[in-house]
Order: structure tokens, then sequence, then C-alpha cells
């Protein structure tokens, strides 16, 4: 059988870690198999272990993958907005969509495997990137509060992350019932409401 490219082998290990963020978040971390997230790459499931030790491992790279990708659309959001105000505007508004709460496995990982990530082991490696992740958003978050004070900065931006991910998982928890449009707008006027866009 001939080898495998470097590149090839970059390629098949790049579509892994995006079929694994999205199905975890559509999924959970044990809703699916190994074979099914090789299925999703469009890779036979033997491959699997020629790029992850272990499903753990995976966990870890997607959980990051997918925190990775919504700090790429918060930064599309804040793109050509003229201050921090609007682009902590553009970044609540796009969040707390009803868009978002179907739209699960292409959405934030802080509201998609929040309570996947409490129910694994203190010492997984997907605490760790989930906390990577969280703190790399509420940084964000905390860069557009209009404060000098860093403390009042972080408070801040901790209570709209709460918010928004609390909102967020009860809307898809709660969804096709009309209490699911209340979270979101209640959150959405708590957030948005002293906000000049």
């Amino acid at each position: 059988m001939p080898r495998v490219s470097k590149e090839q082998t970059d390629l098949n290990r790049t579509a892994i870690e995006q079929a694994s963020s999205k199905l975890f978040r559509e999924k959970g971390f044990n809703g699916v198999s190994v074979a099914d997230l090789m299925a999703a790459a469009g890779l036979t499931h033997g491959g699997f272990y020629g790029h992850f030790s272990s499903k753990d491992e995976l966990a870890a790279v997607a959980c990051a993958t997918a925190f990775s990708e919504a700090s790429e659309r918060w930064q599309k959001r804040m793109e050509g907005k003229t201050d921090e105000q609007q682009a902590l505007y553009a970044i609540i508004d796009g969040y707390l969509s009803s868009q978002k709460v179907r739209d699960v496995g292409n959405g934030c990982p802080g509201a998609a495997l929040t309570t996947d990530v409490a129910r694994e082991a203190l010492d997984k490696p997907v605490r760790a990137a989930y906390m990577a992740g969280t703190e790399e958003l509420v940084e964000i978050l905390a860069s557009l509060c209009p404060s000098p004070d860093p403390a009042v900065r972080r408070k801040t931006a901790l209570a709209q992350w709460s918010m928004m991910v609390g909102a967020m998982a009860l809307a898809r928890a709660t969804e096709g019932y009309p209490i699911a449009a209340e979270l979101l707008a209640v959150a959405r006027a708590q957030l948005l409401g002293n906000i000049n866009p």
C-alpha cells in the first residue's frame, strides 16, 4: 500500500478535527463513536490512531478547534465597527440569534459542550481546552468594556459570557416551546439594552 504524503496526512487530520468539532457539539462526546467521527471526515476507522492517541485527545483538539472558530467569527463580526460598543453589540446580537439555537454543530462550544465538559474528569485534556477557549472569548468581551479598571472589565465580561452561554443552552434545551424565544429575547434585552450600536 502506498504511503500517504505529509500534505495528505495533514489534510486528513484537519478533516478529522473539523468533523469531530461539529459532531461533538451536535451529539456530545459520548454520542459519537470513533467510527462515526472518521466516517464524517470521509476516512476509515482504522486510520484514527495514526492521528490521535485516543478519543480523549481528539475531544480536546476538537474543543480547541471549535473555540478557535468562535473567536474567528467574533473577530469578523467586529470588523469595520467604529468603536467597542458597536463591536460588542455585533457579537452579542449574532450570538443570541434563533439561527444559532438550531445550528448547534456550527455554534459556540461554550453552550454546546458545557454539560459534556462538566461530566469529564478534572484531569481530562478537554477541560484545559474548554478553559483556554472560555478565557479567550472572555478576554475579547473584556476588551470591549468601556471601564478603565481591569477588574471591572473582567467581571462585566464574565457576567456577559454567563448570560450568553446560559441563555443559549436553555434556549436549545427548550427549543419548540415559547420559553426558548423568551430566554433569548430577555438575555438580548439585558445585554444590549445599554449599548448604542
